[in-house]
């Protein structure tokens, strides 16, 4: 709250200042992290690989804790964090639209992995509760458990718990606590996770990009760019590909999922599990309620936060984002694929339209589908074999690498995480736990089922 408070008691420049300030620094960011590129680090028999997105996601963060150190000139202030997280949905549609194109001109080998992409979706919703609520309930978490660990927490969950229990309740602040450190982590986390898990050569590609598909536009480009960077150019398009079916599949049917099994088995796991692995920690209780007024008040300064910086992204600004994340896109696949800026417009285009008709679906259909949905069956149709001039949009839309989509993404995620981090405070460790094997359990658990059905 006092970091809230400092920066309310700031004088603000000029939106279209601030703005531009947001841009350019976001443009720092984007060619730092290109320049620094992939790093890999040996553990054990195998290694974690840092990806220019997650330097892009890092820097952006680290430039936001820092905005009370910095001149003002150079500072990104709580309503410019605010604006980072507005962008950052529009920059979401672009990679979405791209993935749809690859999806479009994989249909046979996608309908060629059959069960393995329709089974691996109990992976993604049980296990969660496999590895986070055992844990959960030893660290002497109640019924906050329930709502940390019936999913990964993003949108669609808080929805879910928040109409069945409310969101003062304790599964309410559970699913809360899961967003939050889901927000700050999740991208990071999974990337560094999947490409460990990648570089141990256990388990086919495809079989890791389906775990990728955990339902998070953010937390699925991590993922399945840490595989990706791991693989031949061939394999790399096809962890794309079946990693945004998997999302798809996840970010359609999965509230689903979630609604009738999953959140019904942390509720049977919770009432069975708990009175014996609850007495595994003398001050259960008493952490419990302490984790339960922390989480209380964290949700109460998340809340009067996004109302009083409610960022209006009407279609000129949402447009202006998607050009602006375009051109950053085209940088980066210059600066890290040599691919000259000018050969990437073309595609970059078609993409942007893709959005663009993915958009007008979903305000012509009254928001009843996600946005992400339609973006993605307009894209699959521009290189489907249904569509006549699919080679062409191919030929575009080639020259632009997947991953290069991922960091303009992540650099507004970087840039929009401060905001977050005061309510986090209040969370304490054992959420984070929690929370990275909710992410992990997601991964793996679609990873195993999928890698049954794969053939290698």
């Amino acid at each position: 709250m006092a970091v809230m408070e400092q920066n309310a008691a700031k004088p603000q420049g000029g939106a279209f200042s601030d703005g531009v300030r947001l841009y350019i620094w976001a443009i720092v960011i984007l060619v730092i992290a290109e320049l620094i590129g992939a790093i890999s680090i040996n553990a054990g028999h195998g290694k974690i690989v840092l990806l220019p997105m997650v330097w892009a996601l890092l820097l952006g963060a680290a430039l936001g804790l820092a905005q009370g150190r910095l001149p003002r000139f150079a500072q990104i202030d709580l309503p410019m964090q605010h604006k980072a997280a507005a962008i950052l949905q529009p920059a979401l549609l672009l990679f979405v639209a791209k993935l749809g194109l690859l999806v479009g001109g994989s249909l046979p080998k996608l309908v060629a992995a059959g069960w393995a992409l329709v089974f691996q979706e109990f992976g993604h919703f049980v296990g969660t509760i496999i590895l986070g609520l055992p844990v959960a309930l030893m660290l002497g978490i109640k019924r906050e458990a329930i709502g940390a660990t019936f999913s990964v927490g993003r949108e669609p969950s808080l929805a879910i718990i928040g109409e069945k229990y409310g969101f003062d309740s304790p599964e309410g602040r559970g699913v809360l606590a899961e967003y939050l450190t889901g927000t700050i982590f999740g991208a990071v986390f999974i990337s560094l996770f999947a490409g460990f898990i990648a570089s141990l050569n256990i388990f086919n590609p495809h079989a890791l990009a389906m775990g990728a598909g955990v339902g998070s536009g953010s937390m699925m480009a991590a993922a399945a760019g840490a595989i990706a960077a791991q693989q031949t150019p061939e394999v790399a398009k096809e962890v794309a590909t079946f990693a945004a079916a998997s999302n798809l599949i996840t970010t359609t049917i999965g509230t689903y999922f979630t609604l009738f099994i999953s959140l019904p088995l942390a509720v049977w796991g919770y009432r069975v599990m708990e009175p014996v692995l609850g007495r595994m920690t003398k001050r259960g209780r008493a952490n419990a309620e302490a984790a339960a007024v922390a989480d209380a008040e964290a949700a109460q300064e998340l809340k009067q936060a996004s109302k009083a910086h409610t960022v209006d992204m009407n279609f000129g600004a949402r447009l202006f984002a998607w050009v602006f994340s375009g051109a950053l896109a085209l940088l980066g696949n210059s600066m890290a694929f040599n691919t000259s800026f000018i050969d990437g417009v073309p595609g970059m285009l078609v993409i942007i339209g893709a959005v663009l008709v993915g958009e007008a679906l979903y305000y012509v259909t009254r928001r009843k589908v996600p946005a992400v949905c339609w973006v993605s069956l307009v894209a699959m149709f521009l290189t489907s074999p249904a569509f006549p001039y699919a080679p062409i949009v191919e030929q575009f839309t080639g020259k632009i690498n997947f991953l290069s989509l991922v960091t303009p993404m992540l650099t507004f995620a970087g840039l929009s995480v401060a905001k977050d981090v005061p309510a986090f405070r209040k969370l304490g460790w054992r959420i984070v736990v929690v929370s990275f094997l909710a992410n992990a359990g997601t991964f793996m658990g679609a990873a195993v089922i999928a890698q049954f059905f794969t053939h290698p």
